[in-house]
């Protein structure tokens, strides 16, 4: 029994995560990024309300929120010039905690001017790839077929995933027709979820008879998710059956990280936080920074954010990332 002191993860383990952190920041400088380094601490929060910031108070009038992600700040750089920059530090989100989350872990996040999020695609799996390989090369041993193999990644839409595991399509079905494939399913629904919470019960389907079909025999990707999924994405389309332009990336059932063909139109982002906080009766402050970068010019750009530990924890076959950290929550 090791010493309650000790780090999760084993010192060899450790040693190889530094020497991967090493080769991550070695392949994007040769693919033409340079590593920026924003703050962690700012003055304006997560407009996403699924995701819940660290709060921290700075005055009697005034709280600071630790990132849950770089995203603005990188943005705010994009819009002064930068081209192809990344990020590869500590970001934070409350209430995270399991054998695939911490609130503290590590984001390796970065965009490109000019490419739409099916470049960026083919990005992500040039640079899976590759990692998987030096994992091998360390380690002395091949990656194994449960986690990262080195076949071409498969690409499927939101729909065509449905269709495969759900045995039904989805953006053009209206609602009740969700609730029913998810009953007949027999997938159980919380008391909370609402007959019309449209996304709520797309996000139950998905989490139950999808997701955990994807990237098993190859890594896959799913893109072209419900407009009204959109966060800070591109929406392409009208009506029901409008897509956002993003996709996220599963390996062995679990995500990997996700990309968006970025919204540059700051009306549009502005309406879309309205229209998030009137649908969930509940507050969305304004990126104002943000807003004024979006408004001064941001350039058509595609980004990436991916978790660090969790592709460390995929390469190596294990199942926690707490196997590939040294102090979790529980022991920090």
């Amino acid at each position: 029994m090791p010493a309650e002191f000790c780090p999760s993860a084993t010192l060899d383990v450790l040693r190889l995560r530094a020497k991967l952190l090493a080769f991550t920041r070695q392949f994007f400088d040769e693919s033409g990024y340079f590593e920026v380094d924003t703050p962690t601490l700012s003055h304006e929060r997560v407009i996403d309300p699924n995701i819940e910031p660290f709060v921290v108070p700075w005055s009697a009038s005034e709280c600071l929120f630790l990132q849950t992600s770089p995203e603005f700040a990188m943005k705010r750089l994009l819009a002064c010039g930068a081209n192809s920059i990344y990020q590869l530090g500590k970001v934070f989100r409350h209430g995270e905690l399991g054998r695939l989350h911490n609130p503290e872990f590590t984001m390796l996040e970065w965009y490109h001017v000019g490419d739409t999020h099916h470049e960026q695609m083919n990005f992500v799996e040039k640079f899976v790839t590759a990692f998987a390989n030096e994992v091998g090369t360390l380690t002395g041993t091949s990656t194994q077929p449960s986690t990262i193999n080195h076949q071409s990644f498969e690409r499927l839409t939101y729909d065509q995933a449905f269709e495969r595991h759900a045995g039904s399509n989805v953006l053009a079905r209206p609602t009740p027709e969700i609730v029913a494939l998810a009953r007949r399913l027999g997938v159980s629904a919380p008391e909370s979820l609402l007959p019309d919470d449209r996304d709520g019960w797309l996000n139950l389907l998905l989490a139950e008879r999808v997701e955990p079909h994807l990237g098993h025999d190859r890594p896959t990707f799913v893109f072209d998710y419900p407009a009204s999924q959109a966060a800070l994405a591109r929406v392409r389309g009208e009506g029901q059956t409008a897509v956002a332009e993003r996709f996220e990336l599963y390996v062995h059932g679990i995500e990997l990280c996700n990309g968006y063909h970025e919204l540059t139109d700051a009306a549009a982002l502005r309406t879309r936080i309205h229209h998030d906080a009137n649908a969930r009766e509940k507050h969305i402050p304004e990126p104002v920074r943000l807003l004024a970068a979006m408004e001064s010019g941001l350039p058509a750009c595609s980004g990436v954010a991916m978790g660090f530990d969790r592709l460390l924890m995929l390469s190596l076959g294990y199942d926690s990332v707490r196997q590939v950290i040294p102090f979790p929550f529980e022991i920090a």
